[in-house]
């Protein structure tokens, strides 16, 4: 599927994104492996993690590269699209899967975990996407593979942080979809399903929630890798501005938000009549106050 391509993937020296490194190399791709190999908060750094991703590809016949930079700063995001046109003479897809996670309840999150997770969620896909733009116009195709979450789809309890990244990650996609179209560039969003580092750092005190940590360790990060192997190929060309997500064996296809429910009062709304009117009508498709993905996904994956 991606013979003569080449592909950047961020985050890709543990879990999904090394997942999608190995399954893209096997269809033919050449791949810059980006990982500074930080904890899971994003502190400290490591070079094993990307290496031994490359090790592992090149030891099946492969080509891939190591890169260390962190997608948060401009520079460093720059060189992975660098790397692969320096490397590897050109860059057809980039998988923008890189993130780090800083949960606490909304009311003791500090600025400095808001901004620590922004940047490298939303301004990390900015930053390496940005980079491999001018490419992709210049040679009249590519694809942009973001990772997105029902965390923002949907939301989520103790990750205000990260919710708000995720969601801004499918805002980002939908307008690089728009103004690249007209060069042949696609742009879509992945929300996975899968056990992982960042999975794991779930709270599970209650019996509901082991129990949905358990159904998490059933949904292993290499279910993930096809649909991104099918997005970066040409066969996707016709594939842009949608929004997926992997439940182990299950591929969905989310809606955008749409209007569900209208009223028109011809003489004007005051505070009154919305308060007896407009909201009763409503009420019945509210979506419920505490909602999170178990709501939605209220059934086990195959």
């Amino acid at each position: 599927m991606l013979e003569g391509k080449v592909v950047a993937v961020t985050g890709a020296g543990r879990g999904v994104g090394r997942e999608i490194a190995l399954l893209c190399a096997a269809h033919g791709a050449a791949v810059v492996v980006n990982d500074p190999g930080v904890g899971g908060g994003g502190e400290g750094g490591d070079a094993g993690p990307a290496q031994d991703t490359v090790n592992d590809i090149i030891a099946a016949g492969g080509r891939a590269h190591a890169n260390l930079a962190s997608v948060a700063d401009p520079a460093g995001a720059t060189t992975i699209i660098e790397d692969a046109v320096q490397r590897f003479g050109r860059i057809d897809a980039v998988v923008n899967n890189a993130g780090i996670l800083r949960d606490t309840i909304w009311h003791k999150m500090s600025h400095e975990d808001w901004r620590a997770v922004i940047d490298v969620h939303l301004n990390g896909c900015f930053n390496v996407s940005k980079a491999a733009t001018p490419y992709f116009r210049e040679q009249q195709s590519g694809s942009f593979i973001h990772f997105t979450s029902t965390s923002g789809l949907i939301g989520n309890i103790g990750q205000a942080n990260y919710s708000a990244a995720k969601l801004g990650i499918v805002g980002l996609s939908q307008s690089i979809a728009l103004d690249m179209a007209r060069a042949g560039v696609r742009s879509n969003c992945i929300a996975p399903f899968a056990w992982s580092r960042m999975t794991a750092s779930i709270p599970a005190e209650t019996p509901a929630q082991k129990a949905r940590l358990e159904k998490f360790k059933a949904m292993s990060a290499d279910k993930i890798a096809p649909l991104v192997v099918y997005l970066a190929s040409d066969a996707s060309a016709e594939v842009t501005n949608q929004i997926f997500s992997v439940r182990k064996n299950e591929i969905v296809l989310f809606s955008k938000p749409r209007p569900v429910r209208s009223m028109t009062k011809l003489e004007g709304w005051t505070p009154e009549s919305i308060a007896a009117e407009l909201i009763p009508a409503f009420q019945p498709s509210f979506a419920r106050a505490d909602e999170v993905s178990a709501h939605v996904f209220g059934y086990d994956p195959i």
